[in-house]
């Protein structure tokens, strides 16, 4: 009431000027201040008799012509499109999500992964408010498995990441709880070539592009060709780690697990790969870390004797020596060499990790958040790693979208070492998205302050990039109906 009277005082004693007063002009803005300060406190004054006493329906109303990219509380999710990319380096389906206010999430499903799975979500989603990460997360992670299964689940939680940070206006590091640090680390692989001095070269232009750490490529399938250096491996197509499609006489070399191949490694065959590594260590120089990846498919006595043939070469570590969930295995293995052991990429979840942990089985995580979860569950993952005094190093070979969910991610994440960057010779890959230009420079990308993850899809690029077939971003109504019952209970 106080207020009241002092403004019906100040009225007085400031009356509106008369037609033949002369009006104080602002020469610079060309405005009448008396009639300003006066309408400013009869406004002032009809809010205080309109609202009576209500200041949030004041502000409502003072601020309704104020532009507001969202109101969080209000966001809602009405759509879900995708996009197949291809040769980013693999295939990356990129995810959109649309909301009733115009705001628009990016995520992406993990390389090599059906589109599929994170359609198959749609109708799960449709409605809900995306700033409720977690709880959609829960909802949906049963429709997650391990390795390229989880896809959809994570490409999703990193578009909702997106939008929750735009529409709270914070980059989604902030929302896990703020930075460890301001530049990401990168490891770049090592690009292969025909013979030592082509792969030299390859290596300095590696190191004139600022990386710090490398990571390469050897296993028994360099020695397929030359006599004398491997047991039982003629049924087997060795070279083909990767070909699912090639069946051969003992079954598909690609799909049967590593103890059940019966491959054995001869002296010989080791002392060449030990050779191999050493002139690749001794290009690389020891001032580098240099890890390791892609051995093949063998049992666990022949990954402790390769192991131990690498001690000299003081490798960063050895990944995925044997599959993951052999457990016992990857201890046996950690205990019998000095050389750091890794796995993870292809685990979903953090129940998995923690069994791997607990048993003191490997040395460092590796998880890939397209397939680990997303970024709130890696950081989980990576939380209760460090308490067990446990690296993360993370794995990743998608596009710049998936990219920065892992630069947020490992922002984050106080045990973090470096992230896989898997797309450094693909011509364009930067220009895939807008919002930060370099992304990588000299072997770092600093962590973007914008909202969400902090790129947006530049189309006219990305298009370039689109798998042959593919449709844009096509319509995806088929999959707006919900068809089952999703509860796992009784």
């Amino acid at each position: 009431m106080k207020k009241v009277q002092h403004l019906l005082e100040w009225l007085k004693k400031h009356p509106a000027p008369t037609a033949a007063s002369q009006p104080s002009i602002e020469p610079s803005t060309g405005v009448d201040r008396r009639n300003f300060l006066r309408n400013s406190a009869l406004g002032g004054l009809s809010l205080g008799l309109m609202f009576d006493g209500k200041p949030e329906r004041e502000m409502e109303y003072i601020t309704q012509k104020v532009k507001r990219d969202s109101k969080p509380s209000e966001l809602k999710i009405t759509d879900l499109r995708v996009a197949v990319l291809q040769g980013v380096p693999f295939s990356s389906p990129i995810i959109r999500i649309d909301t009733n206010q115009g705001l628009v999430g990016w995520g992406e499903v993990r390389d090599g992964a059906s589109p599929n799975y994170a359609l198959m979500l749609k109708s799960r989603l449709l409605g809900k408010n995306p700033c409720n990460v977690e709880k959609i997360f829960k909802e949906i992670r049963q429709f997650a498995g391990h390795s390229r299964a989880a896809g959809g689940v994570c490409g999703v939680e990193m578009a909702l990441w997106d939008l929750a940070g735009k529409a709270y206006n914070v980059p989604a590091y902030q929302l896990l709880g703020g930075k460890y640090r301001d530049y990401i680390r990168l490891y770049a692989d090592t690009p292969e070539g025909r013979d030592y001095d082509e792969f030299a070269k390859h290596m300095v232009r590696r190191r004139d592009q600022g990386y710090t750490f490398l990571k390469m490529d050897f296993g028994i399938g360099m020695l397929a060709d030359t006599p004398g250096m491997l047991v039982g491996a003629k049924n087997w197509s060795v070279k083909q780690q990767w070909n699912d499609a090639k069946p051969g006489m003992m079954g598909n070399y690609a799909l049967t697990k590593h103890p059940f191949t019966r491959i054995q490694v001869t002296s010989k065959g080791i002392d060449t790969l030990a050779k191999h590594v050493g002139r690749v260590r001794d290009i690389v120089g020891y001032d580098t870390p240099l890890s390791a990846d892609h051995f093949g498919h063998f049992d666990v006595n022949t990954a402790i004797q390769i192991g131990k043939a690498m001690e000299p070469f003081r490798l960063a570590w050895l990944e995925d020596l044997v599959p993951w969930f052999y457990t016992d295995q990857w201890k046996q293995i950690s205990d019998a060499i000095d050389t750091p052991t890794l796995t993870g990429e292809d685990i979903f979840g953090k129940k998995e990790f923690i069994k791997l942990i607990d048993a003191n089985a490997i040395d460092m995580i590796h998880p890939d958040l397209a397939s680990s979860g997303g970024l709130l569950e890696t950081k989980k993952i990576g939380d209760y790693a460090e308490e067990a005094g446990i690296p993360m190093a993370m794995h990743f070979a998608g596009s710049p979208i998936c990219m920065m969910a892992n630069i947020h991610c490992a922002a984050a994440t106080e045990n973090f070492v470096a992230l896989e960057h898997h797309g450094v010779d693909v011509e364009g890959w930067e220009d895939i998205v807008t919002g930060i230009k370099p992304i990588v420079e000299k072997g770092f990308v600093k962590v973007p302050d914008k909202p969400g993850l902090g790129v947006e899809l530049n189309e006219e690029v990305a298009k370039k990039f689109l798998k042959k077939g593919a449709t844009w971003f096509a319509p995806t109504e088929i999959w707006n109906t919900r068809d089952s019952a999703d509860r796992e209970w009784s």
